[in-house]
C-alpha cells in the first residue's frame, strides 16, 4: 500500500535555550534581514557606494518596517485583538506571527528614506540595490508561517498538499488530543511555500535584468514593486481562512491590484532617470554625496 503524501508541518514553532525561548517565526525573520543586508552591501559596492551603508539604513529600515507590518496586520485583522473574546495586549506580541508586507513595505522606506537623508545616500540607488535581498528576506520570512502552522489556502488533495495542525499560539504548539497526539486540522494549498518560491523568482529576475547595466535608476525597484503584488494576488485568491473583504475580495487583494499599479507607473516613470552603472560614482553623485545630499 502506498503511503499518502504530502508536506508536514511542525507541531512545535518554539524551542527553549534552558529559559530562552526561540520562536521559528523569529529565526526565519532575522536570518532573511541578515541576508538582505549582505546583499543590499554587496550589490551598494557594485555602485560605487560604501558597502557599509547598507548596515546603515538598515538600522532605520527594519524597524519602521517591524512597526509598520504590524500596524498594518492588526488594523486589517482587528478581531482577534480588539473583537469579542480578543486581548489587545496580544497586538504587541509579533511573535505569534501576523506582519502585514505591505505595511512593513511602506514605513520600512520611510524609514530607508530617513537612513538615506542622515547618510547621503541616493535613496533610489539605494532602493535598486536593496530589492532582491528584501524579496529574499521575504521568502525566507514566509517559513516562519510554516513553523506556526499559518498562511494555507483551501483544502485539496494534490500530493504536496500541507498538513496543518490545531494551533495555541499562546503556547507556540500544536494542540494535542488525550492520547497526546497533535491534532490534524486538515490538508491545505501551501500558499506560504508558493510565496516563497514567487520571492525568489522574483530576486533572481531582478538580479538578472539588473545585471546588464541597463536599468534607470529606480526600475529595479519598480520591477519589484509590481512584480511582487502579482503572486500575491494569485496566493491570496487561494486562501480560505477568515478575512475582511470589500466588494466581495480581500483586502490584501485590493491593495496587491493597488501597489500592481503604482509599480507599473514608477517603471514608466523612472524611464527618464539616468541609467545606473558601476560608474554611479559620477561627477553628480560624488558631488552629492561630499555634500551630504542625498538624490533620487
Amino acid at each position: 500500500m502506498i503511503a499518502e503524501s504530502y508536506l508536514p508541518s511542525p507541531t512545535q514553532g518554539v524551542l527553549w535555550l534552558g529559559p530562552i525561548p526561540l520562536r521559528g517565526y523569529a529565526l526565519c525573520i532575522l536570518a532573511g534581514i541578515v541576508a538582505a543586508i549582505w546583499i543590499c552591501a554587496r550589490r551598494l559596492k557594485d555602485r560605487g557606494i560604501n558597502p557599509d551603508h547598507a548596515l546603515g539604513v538598515a538600522w532605520w529600515a527594519v524597524p519602521f518596517g517591524i512597526v509598520g507590518g504590524r500596524l498594518y496586520h492588526v488594523i486589517t485583522t482587528p478581531q482577534p485583538y480588539f473583537g469579542k473574546g480578543g486581548n489587545p495586549i496580544d497586538a504587541l506580541k509579533i511573535w505569534n506571527g501576523g506582519l502585514g508586507i505591505w505595511g512593513a513595505v511602506a514605513l520600512g522606506f520611510v524609514g530607508a528614506w530617513i537612513g538615506c537623508r542622515k547618510l547621503g545616500v541616493p535613496l533610489l540607488a539605494y532602493a535598486d540595490a536593496a530589492v532582491p535581498g528584501v524579496a529574499l528576506a521575504q521568502a525566507m520570512g514566509r517559513w516562519g508561517n510554516w513553523f506556526n502552522n499559518e498562511l494555507y489556502g483551501r483544502a485539496t488533495d494534490l500530493p504536496w498538499k500541507l498538513q496543518i495542525h490545531e494551533w495555541d499560539e499562546s503556547k507556540g504548539a500544536a494542540v494535542r488530543d488525550a492520547a497526546g497526539k497533535p491534532i490534524v486540522l486538515g490538508y491545505f494549498q501551501p500558499t506560504f511555500l508558493y510565496e516563497s518560491i514567487w520571492c525568489l523568482l522574483l530576486a533572481l529576475v531582478i538580479v538578472l535584468v539588473d545585471r546588464k547595466r541597463a536599468l534607470a535608476r529606480g526600475r529595479a525597484f519598480a520591477l519589484y514593486v509590481a512584480g511582487y503584488p502579482l503572486g500575491r494576488i494569485v496566493f491570496e485568491l487561494m486562501r480560505s481562512d477568515p478575512a475582511n473583504r470589500i466588494l466581495g475580495l480581500r483586502v490584501n487583494v485590493w491593495m496587491s491590484l493597488i501597489i500592481f499599479a503604482l509599480g507599473v507607473w514608477l517603471w514608466a516613470r523612472f524611464k527618464r532617470n539616468p541609467v545606473d552603472t558601476a560608474a554611479i560614482g559620477s561627477d553628480a553623485a560624488v558631488s552629492d554625496r561630499e555634500t551630504n545630499r542625498p538624490t533620487l
